[in-house]
């Protein structure tokens, strides 16, 4: 166990009653012959079954006594009813076996010194560490000394249709009169499949499948100590018109908190898919406009999006999740250039408040918050959010979109140390933690839907989304992984190492792939960690990418004091606040902000709820709300005013905006492609 000092918190001794037998042997009287013959059966009986039965009992109970808190033979687990299975050990490393909480077993791998810790009877503990060389949750990550090496869950809660995650659950209805393009229209199509079990049994059967315990054993034991999870807004609440199935991806959530917690792995929450649509794209929930700070429902959508993003913060910020969820992001991929710097700087800001408001100010409380750059760049946010408390940028450095190419690996391996290193150096002394949320081993867009369903590909001259590429290649070289010969694989893995260096603190988009219901395969396998893994093009150590770039300017760590939440964090000069006061003054293709729809702060909060313990009742879960002083409603329609769909694109405002009886214009916007920045 690598004398781990965390081990002593298991429970001393897990020894099971001991057996014992009595007999008493009482005999009447009675003919001699029958007399012996009882005596005879008696005898046989206790020496063949009763005797060894209370012999293995009794040398079972003394061997979990002698193992104390040194056994390290299986995962302590409950059943589905809460009552204990066995009596198990509470921890274990490299070549320990995992009882999961359905029976089944496997054995954890881990070369590099993580062990697993879960003690039912004490659920929150925090002494799991994932490798000998990351900090166990209940020690002091350092940001800018510790390295984040992360892979995102991507597809798991918020589907997606593109073969870099689950092509199965849409691939069944992509041939129908309203294809499944994205998880608006695959809902639809599941709720209207009711042969298949409707929309909910459909969508947790994938939940329950897709990632599973064992997935966070695995990326503990490839060297890996975080992952990213996309959440989406429906795992809170739905309101009308939206198709979506409400509730359930959170309760998968708190599993993967669980799971997290038993590994020793830290989880950025990145609030994925927003309420009309932050960016136009698919995995926003729906394609086609964007509708957060665009257009004339931009504000409304806004302050709900803040809203759920204040839900979110009071639950992760509650001292039994903040070690484990220790990372948020509040919004992916906006559209930056679209909404302007300014107005996003205010939304970032108000969100910022938010979430220090959930947690408080300083080290520790609550998690790191991170923004997305909004496709501006990193340079362009340099000295951005001055003196805020544990505030980081996210950077999502692809090169798949751009031009293609036809050049091997080989001849890209200097791409990301020459294209990106620079770039996060900077930034870390510019801004302060400066990470790649999302980057792939994809060097072209080959790959069945990896720009969408049915849009082809610019690889190959079929893509259909806008623009003219012409025909580079066939792209089946690129996508049949197995006939990569050893010299291609690599370059492949020589080109991962290069951009893990080069991002210095990354997470992999993405972990898994499922296979396509049509070939039984993965379809895009320059996405996909695990597959990287077993077919050999994937490190089996991250660590082995430290010194690849050799960068002539590396940053010279530690980060500023209050960019990691000491002295002076939270101290935002009032300069700054003023100048990115929220509401921003004017929204994009929709005009001044007091002539748009907005929301009125009058509606009940939708309180996230905790797990279900199968411990004792006296073990606290929280209550969902860390800040009880956090008193403020949610942000709701107002009953007389004239609303759009708030999915509804750039079309004119409602006029007048308010009046008498209630009135909601419908006004939809057909699915469009929204173009990349």
């Amino acid at each position: 166990m690598g004398g781990t000092p965390y081990l002593e918190e298991k429970r001393g001794a897990y020894a099971s009653p001991r057996a014992r037998s009595k007999r008493k042997a009482i005999i009447f009287g009675g003919i001699a012959a029958l007399a012996a013959v009882i005596i005879v059966v008696v005898v046989a009986v206790y020496f063949t079954v009763v005797k060894p039965h209370s012999s293995s009992h009794n040398d079972s109970a003394d061997g979990a006594a002698k193992a104390g808190s040194s056994a390290t033979g299986s995962a302590s687990s409950a059943s589905p009813t809460g009552a204990s299975t066995q009596n198990l050990a509470v921890s274990g490393g490299d070549g320990s076996t995992i009882t999961t909480e359905d029976g089944t077993t496997f054995t954890y791998t881990n070369p590099f010194g993580g062990t697993w810790y879960y003690d039912p009877s004490d659920p929150f503990n925090n002494a799991a560490q994932a490798q000998s060389w990351t900090p166990a949750l209940n020690e002091t990550f350092n940001y800018g000394v510790d390295q984040i090496r992360g892979v995102n869950l991507g597809g798991w809660l918020v589907t997606e249709p593109v073969s870099r995650f689950v092509p199965a659950l849409y691939e069944k209805y992509v041939n129908t009169s309203t294809p499944a393009v994205d998880e608006w229209t695959l809902s639809e199509a599941m709720a209207n499949d009711t042969e298949s079990g409707g929309l909910q049994q459909q969508l947790e059967d994938h939940y329950k499948t897709f990632i599973t315990e064992q997935d966070f054993a695995e990326i503990a034991g490839a060297g890996l100590n975080w992952v990213r999870i996309p959440l989406p807004y429906w795992a809170i609440e739905v309101r009308e018109g939206e198709p979506f199935l409400p509730q359930v991806a959170w309760k998968y959530f708190l599993k993967a908190i669980q799971w997290a917690r038993k590994y020793g792995i830290r989880i950025n929450l990145d609030f994925h898919s927003l309420p009309g649509s932050q960016n136009g794209w698919n995995h926003s929930g729906r394609l086609g406009s964007v509708n957060v700070l665009n257009g004339p429902m931009g504000i409304a959508n806004a302050q709900r999006s803040l809203d759920y993003i204040r839900v979110i913060a009071e639950f992760i910020s509650q001292p039994e999740y903040k070690d484990v969820v220790a990372m948020f992001g509040v919004t992916n991929e906006p559209q930056g250039n679209m909404v302007g710097q300014e107005a996003l700087a205010s939304y970032y800001l108000q969100a910022y408040d938010n979430v220090r408001g959930a947690s408080g100010i300083g080290t520790g409380n609550g998690p790191f918050i991170s923004f997305h750059d909004g496709f501006i760049g990193l340079a362009g946010w340099a000295g951005f959010f001055p003196n805020s408390d544990r505030t980081s940028l996210d950077l999502h450095p692809y090169i798949c979109f751009d031009g293609q190419s036809s050049s091997p690996y080989s001849s890209r391996l200097s791409v990301p140390c020459q294209t990106w290193a620079t770039n996060q150096n900077n930034s870390m002394s510019a801004f302060g933690l400066s990470t790649a949320g999302e980057f792939s081993n994809a060097i072209n867009d080959c790959g069945l839907w990896v720009n969408g369903v049915n849009l082809g590909a610019r690889y190959d001259g079929t893509y259909s989304g806008g623009g003219t590429f012409p025909f580079v290649g066939e792209c089946e070289p690129w996508t049949d992984w197995t006939s990569w010969n050893q010299s291609m694989k690599a370059d492949i893995q020589q080109f991962a190492l290069a951009s893990m260096d080069a991002l210095q603190n990354w997470f992999f988009w993405t972990w898994k792939i499922g296979n396509s219901s049509v070939s039984g395969r993965v379809e895009a396998p320059a996405w996909s960690y695990q597959l990287g893994l077993q077919q050999g093009w994937m490190p089996t150590d991250p660590r082995q990418a430290v010194g690849i770039c050799e960068s002539t300017a590396p940053f010279n760590p530690p980060l500023q004091p209050w960019q990691t939440g000491g002295a002076g964090a939270g101290q935002i000069p009032a300069s700054f606040s003023s100048s990115f006061a929220w509401p921003p003054a004017t929204i994009s293709n929709a005009g001044a902000a007091t002539l748009l729809p907005t929301y009125t702060q009058t509606g009940s909060v939708p309180t996230l709820p905790a797990p279900t313990l199968s411990a004792t009742a006296s073990i606290n879960a929280g209550d969902g709300w860390n800040n009880a002083s956090d008193t403020a409603s949610m942000f709701v329609p107002i009953a007389t005013c004239n609303y759009l769909n708030p999915w509804c694109g750039e079309v004119p405002a409602p006029s007048p905006l308010c009046s008498a009886p209630a009135k909601r214009a419908h006004q939809l916007a057909a699915p469009t492609i929204t173009a990349a920045p």
